[in-house]
């Protein structure tokens, strides 16, 4: 099964004022985004096919409760400055018609914003790396519908390069079976 990236999400001081240096540089802010439940709320800019949330804990309670606790999402944002990495990389399955198992070790999460039987799957990680999200019921054609042109002419994420300090846990508990480094990726083109 191929995979690609659907959004990257970047854990930011309340308010994502970081969104100002995006706007700054061309890109059209979309609608904020509030995960309620999750205690989590997002500042998003589309493109054609992926999306970047800028990301911060709006309620801590909510984000500690008992269904969010095991996402690990309020160690993320509270520890992003210091030991734990501020990223989630979320993925979707290339072929719409495809909607299988993760391609890495992962748990199900149903958060209350997401209607059932909707699911996502979160890697089994811990926040010294980026969080891996699996959702099989996103499609390339939803981003396309939210999509807006950006001034600065920008249409798609082409390119994401990972750097991590610490060995991935995910390619490890897979036996080696899966890497974002050897994910079988989008063939689309660059196009400014």
């Amino acid at each position: 099964m191929r995979i690609e990236l659907d959004h990257l999400f970047v854990c930011t001081a309340p308010g994502a004022p970081e969104a100002e240096k995006f706007v700054q540089f061309g890109l059209l802010e979309g609608p904020p985004n509030q995960h309620l439940g999750q205690g989590t709320a997002g500042r998003r800019f589309a493109f054609a096919n992926a999306m970047i949330e800028l990301f911060w804990v709006s309620d801590p309670s909510e984000a500690q409760n008992q269904s969010t606790r095991n996402t690990l999402l309020w160690e993320r944002w509270s520890a992003r400055d210091s030991e734990a990495s501020p990223f989630g990389i979320c993925l979707r399955p290339a072929n719409p018609k495809e909607t299988g198992k993760p391609p890495f070790p992962a748990w199900e999460y149903r958060p209350a914003y997401l209607p059932g039987p909707l699911v996502m799957h979160i890697g089994e990680a811990g926040v010294e790396e980026p969080m891996w999200v699996y959702m099989s019921f996103m499609k390339r054609a939803q981003r396309e519908h939210w999509f807006n042109e950006h001034p600065i002419g920008i249409h798609e994420i082409t390119f994401l390069t990972l750097t991590s300090t610490v060995p991935l846990s995910c390619v490890a508990e897979s036996g080696g079976k899966w890497s974002p480094l050897n994910s079988n990726r989008s063939s689309t083109s660059a196009r400014n």
